[in-house]
């Protein structure tokens, strides 16, 4: 039975693990179920994690773990639904339908490549402790992200929402 320093850890916690669960997944439920699965696997190794410190840190690593080895991901892949209606010139929603179709396109990649970008762009990782995360090489988590960002352009290309510039970020000067 975890301890109350458990508890307070999870209360804490849960909100930033949700959400990077939810990016990691592309869907709330999926999302729901890896933060799950990481408080288990975290709630067993409490004390070594609690002697050791950076309890967030150890969470995250799990997560990543956990969504990259999950073998119901390969079944269970989200489904997005394209919204029916484009969007249209003068549209209050544009910057609301431009957000859906990013958020569609990053749930299309591949885990890897998926959770390359969330721990490059969201967690501002260098690609050294990216590669040590996800138990690759530096140069594959560097091919990951460029096929990544290839492949997002190219489906963004093909939406017909107007996409907000985004500034290029060179993440290998970084």
């Amino acid at each position: 039975m975890p301890d109350q320093k458990f508890d307070d850890f999870v209360g804490a916690c849960l909100p930033a693990l949700s959400r990077y669960a939810y990016v990691l997944t592309g869907n709330v439920h999926a999302g729901e179920d890896l933060v799950q699965d990481t408080l288990v696997k975290l709630a067993g190794a409490w004390g070594r994690v609690r002697r050791e410190g950076n309890p967030l840190g150890y969470a995250r690593a799990v997560m990543f773990r956990t969504f990259v080895s999950r073998w119901r991901v390969l079944r269970r892949q989200p489904k997005f639904e394209p919204y029916a209606d484009s969007a249209v010139e003068q549209d209050q929603y544009a910057e609301i339908d431009a957000r859906d179709a990013v958020r569609r396109a990053v749930a299309s990649l591949p885990r890897f490549q998926r959770a390359v970008l969330v721990l490059g762009y969201l967690d501002d990782l260098p690609d050294e402790e990216i590669a040590r995360l996800l138990e690759r090489r530096p140069a594959t988590i560097r091919s990951l992200r460029h096929r990544a960002l290839a492949a997002l352009r190219a489906r963004l290309e093909s939406e017909p929402v107007d996409l907000p510039d985004f500034p290029e970020v060179n993440h290998a000067a970084v």
